[in-house]
């Protein structure tokens, strides 16, 4: 049983694990909620801009039924007639083209960031199987889907024939309007239908992303035995051992610059070395190296020390022997005692003219 345990997916995805699955393209994305924004976008669109569209929807129609409809075409004007109509058409598809397409790439950007992968295009012989094919077919994700299309269907036709129903007596009149009247009457009537469906759309787009995330997140757990593989395989990496390193470096030089004001004395060789040291005779009886440093290092440490008044003293042979021989936390060898006891000596001695010891 607890092998069983062992190679079931219980564990969460490995910060290494996602950002593999998303280099294949494998991330969490809705098609729906990039369609009600789309549809969204558009209807706004034609709330802002309704008007300039129907101007030019109306110059158009006057330009082709005074100009064009008696047109004699010919090899000579055909050219220029393409050209007209052309960019009377991109100039009014244009703008709704622009609007929905930049709708889309900032939901998308949204949902996803920016991904570029070409594994969804590779070909793979797992698609050409029935097996597989009839397990995606009776998945949780296609019940979802047909549940999902369903819904979707019923909530908007609802929605459709609500309007409808409730406007019918409203719709016979509408030929008896001018084309100007009618234009505004319709066209307020589409977009206020088209932001109840754009609702609807976004209500079900929020729950589409909630279950591809929930569904994304489940597909990519991983097994006891998958997470021990990988830490292994990331510590064996020489960049990842490298950067360990320096961290551990530079977390130990930051407790080591803390420990050297509460230091007895540091002792320097004078300017390459220094060693800082602890004594008390009751906590410590014999010292303590508390803090090392060569270069860069040692010249912090001495700069530590005259700030916070610890004596530095210049003994070249000691301070060496100290650096080569001890860690950091350890006390001095035995065959130090005497150099280092003259050492605390001289600094009971200059603690003692300073007013007592540290």
């Amino acid at each position: 049983m607890s092998d069983n345990k062992f190679g079931e997916k219980t564990e969460q995805p490995t910060p290494p694990r996602l950002r593999e699955a998303r280099r294949k393209g494998q991330v969490v994305k809705s098609t729906e909620l990039s369609s009600a924004i789309n549809l969204l976008a558009a209807a706004l669109l034609f709330i802002l801009f309704g008007d300039t569209l129907f101007l030019w929807l109306r110059e158009m129609m006057a330009l082709f039924l005074s100009d064009y409809l008696l047109f004699t075409v010919s090899a000579v004007n055909v050219a220029p007639l393409i050209l007209q109509t052309g960019i009377s058409f991109f100039k009014i598809m244009g703008l709704i083209f622009t609007t929905v397409l930049a709708a889309g790439l900032i939901i998308n950007y949204a949902q996803v960031g920016f991904v570029l992968s070409t594994e969804k295009l590779s070909p793979s012989f797992e698609k050409l199987n029935p097996a597989e094919g009839i397990k995606r077919i009776l998945s949780r994700r296609a019940l979802f889907e047909l549940v999902k299309s369903l819904l979707k269907i019923c909530l908007v036709g609802a929605a459709v024939y609500v309007f409808f129903s409730s406007r019918f007596e409203d719709f016979l009149t509408y030929m008896l309007l001018s084309p100007i009247s009618f234009y505004e009457i319709f066209s307020r009537d589409i977009i206020n239908l088209s932001l109840r469906v754009a609702v609807i759309f976004i209500l079900l787009a929020v729950l589409d992303y909630i279950y591809q995330r929930q569904e994304n997140f489940k597909n990519l757990r991983m097994t006891r035995q998958e997470v021990k593989e990988e830490f292994k395989q990331m510590e064996g990496d020489p960049l990842i051992k490298s950067k360990l390193r320096e961290k551990q470096r530079t977390m130990a030089n930051q407790r080591m610059m803390q420990d050297v004001p509460t230091a007895t004395v540091v002792i320097t060789n004078p300017t390459e070395i220094a060693v800082a040291l602890k004594y008390g005779a009751e906590k410590n009886p014999v010292p303590v190296v508390v803090a090392k440093g060569a270069g860069l290092v040692a010249a912090r440490i001495r700069e530590k020390a005259k700030e916070n008044k610890v004596p530095v003293i210049e003994n070249k042979p000691v301070a060496r022997m100290l650096f080569a021989q001890v860690e950091i936390g350890q006390v001095i060898p035995v065959e130090l005692y005497q150099s280092v006891a003259e050492i605390l000596a001289l600094v009971y001695q200059i603690n003692k003219e300073r007013g007592g010891w540290q």
